[in-house]
Parts: C-alpha cells; sequence; structure tokens
C-alpha cells in the first residue's frame, strides 16, 4: 500500500509520535521510511558569513544528531531509512522532499516546538498544500 513514507521531524514529542506511527506503518507494509529535519531559515535568515550562519550550522548538526538515532531505531526494527537534513522554509521543503522521494504518504506530528493546543503552522500548510495523502498524529 505505501512503498515510501516521508516523516518530517523537529524534535518534538508530536514529531517523535509521528515517527513512531510512520515506523509501525513501514514495518507494516514493508515501506522505505525517509525522515526529513529542516532548519527554518525563514526565522533566521539563510547562512552567509554572519551569525545566523553560527545557529543554522548548530542547528543542522542537532538535526544530524536526531536524524542518526531515528535512522537507527528504524533499522532495529528492520526498516530502511533515507534521512534528508537541509535549511530553507519548512513546508516547500517537505513537499519538494516528499516529491523527490516521491512519498505515498507524509506522517506529521499535528503541532511541533512553536505550538501549544493549535495545528501548528507548518502542519497545516502542508495539509492544504501537499499533493500526497498526509496523516497527523
Amino acid at each position: 500500500m505505501y512503498e515510501d513514507i516521508l516523516v518530517p521531524t523537529d524534535g518534538s514529542d508530536h514529531a517523535e509520535r509521528a515517527f513512531d506511527s510512520a515506523l509501525a506503518l513501514a514495518e507494516q507494509f514493508d515501506s522505505d521510511l525517509a525522515v526529513l529535519h529542516v532548519v527554518d531559515t525563514s526565522r533566521i535568515g539563510e547562512p552567509a558569513l554572519s551569525s545566523a550562519e553560527l545557529v543554522v550550522d548548530q542547528r543542522e548538526d542537532d538535526g544530524t544528531v536526531l536524524l542518526r538515532g531515528l535512522s537507527r531505531r528504524a533499522a532495529a526494527r528492520g526498516v530502511d531509512t533515507d534521512v534528508h537534513n537541509c535549511h530553507g522554509e519548512p513546508s516547500r521543503e517537505i513537499r519538494r522532499t516528499a516529491t523527490e522521494v516521491d512519498a505515498d504518504l507524509v506522517v506529521m506530528g499535528y503541532q511541533g516546538h512553536d505550538h501549544d493546543r493549535t495545528l501548528g503552522t507548518v502542519t497545516a500548510q502542508i495539509v492544504r498544500s501537499c499533493d500526497r495523502p498526509v496523516m497527523l498524529v
């Protein structure tokens, strides 16, 4: 049913639960799992020999550590992963990566680090604009 599943993550509790759900689906359907971390440069600016470059580099490094951990968890359950760590505007990068990996499903947390009780901004943008099924966790 699903050959390729994309799960974007920001390391939040909601993203962690989304990863667990995506991993369970990948096991069930023998799917490949693409895991994406995006450094939101719409908030801190694009890197260019400035303090923003240091922030972006640190967040990319943090994302690499996060992605490696998720990849190891998936491998321990027999699921192949493809990790993507980039920077840009998150909803744009999620849609681009979904197209790039030809995802049959995008599994996302209901909200990320920046929200308390409402649907996350990036999540809402993906639900409205993604050209493939989106599952919210």
